[in-house]
């Protein structure tokens, strides 16, 4: 992990230069204190950014359309807008120019305008006791968990759910979008810029903490009614952050997180088609069973 002076973790070097038997003098102190406090302004300012960019950008988005129906002759109706499947459809499109936004954003602030290596400062790299078949199989774990949370909690149907089964289009720009875009941006988010900026001024603990209940917050309006999908939407939370903790670095946080997603998202994607199969073999296992009625009566 680089020394740049953002985002820290808990892994950095020492500096050489400094005598590690010699307290700072109350001035470096002082302008170390405000550093700090300066990195989580921008933190801040960060996720504030990117929660009013993925409010905004998507109604931008919209726009056009919710124009074109007002000019129509069926007129703008709030009840005819809720189940507007170009509606949802456009809304749920108008997230994917949300996270570029952010993404710029986030490499403004790590940079300083391109003035420090992007990748390095955010801790993009293995650590060694880490590597990537261990983050698999950690989300893999994650994920299985979750469905015995999920099982037993059970639970109504979500704002997500609703918005899924609009469209098939919907249904595959939720699951590009949870597998793809979302890992990277939040994970930039929360565990890159968030993380480094809380962790310095306040501690791992508090990091850890603060962190994990803003991402889950976050998550809350989508699944509010479901208290399963919130309970291991918070376990996912809580385990990411743990990981960017103790290992130092950002990108076996990515990974587990888009693996948890992704394995979702493809089931999301052929669900409709795993259904059709599983409607046509009860189809067939009836025809069979009625065949088998007309032989023994035969007999």
């Amino acid at each position: 992990m680089s020394t740049n002076q953002f985002p820290s973790t808990t892994q950095s070097v020492a500096n050489p230069l400094e005598d590690s038997a010699t307290p700072p003098a109350p001035a470096s102190a002082a302008a170390g204190r405000r550093d700090a406090f300066w990195q989580l302004f921008l933190a801040l300012l960060t996720w504030f950014a990117s929660a009013a960019l993925l409010l905004f950008v998507p109604l931008l988005v919209a726009t056009p359309y919710l124009i074109y129906k007002s000019s129509s002759q069926s007129g703008l109706r709030p009840e005819s807008l809720v189940g507007d499947k170009t509606l949802i459809l456009l809304s749920l499109l108008g997230v994917i120019p949300a996270h570029v936004f952010s993404f710029l954003i986030v490499w403004a602030v790590v940079t300083s305008w391109g003035r420090r290596p992007f990748w390095e400062a955010i801790g993009w790299s293995w650590p060694e006791d880490f590597g990537p078949w261990k983050s698999v199989l950690f989300a893999i774990a994650l994920l299985l968990l979750g469905w015995v949370i999920t099982y037993a909690f059970g639970g109504n149907e979500t704002q997500l759910d609703l918005f899924i089964k609009s469209s098939y289009a919907a249904r595959v720009t939720t699951a590009f979008l949870a597998a793809v875009t979302a890992p990277f941006v939040e994970e930039l988010i929360y565990r890159g810029v968030l993380y480094s900026a809380l962790e310095r001024a306040f501690g791992l603990v508090c990091a850890v903490i603060v962190v994990s209940m803003l991402f889950a917050a976050v998550h809350v309006y989508q699944y509010y009614n479901n208290l399963g999908v919130i309970a291991v939407i918070s376990m996912l939370s809580i385990s990411l952050t743990l990981v960017r903790a103790f290992s130092g670095r950002l990108l076996p946080c990515f990974v587990m997180h888009a693996v948890f997603n992704g394995i979702q998202s493809v089931f999301l994607v052929l669900e409709p088609y795993l259904e059709n199969l599983r409607h046509a073999d009860k189809q067939k296992a009836a025809v069979i069973y009625l065949l088998e009625l007309v032989v023994r009566h035969l007999r």
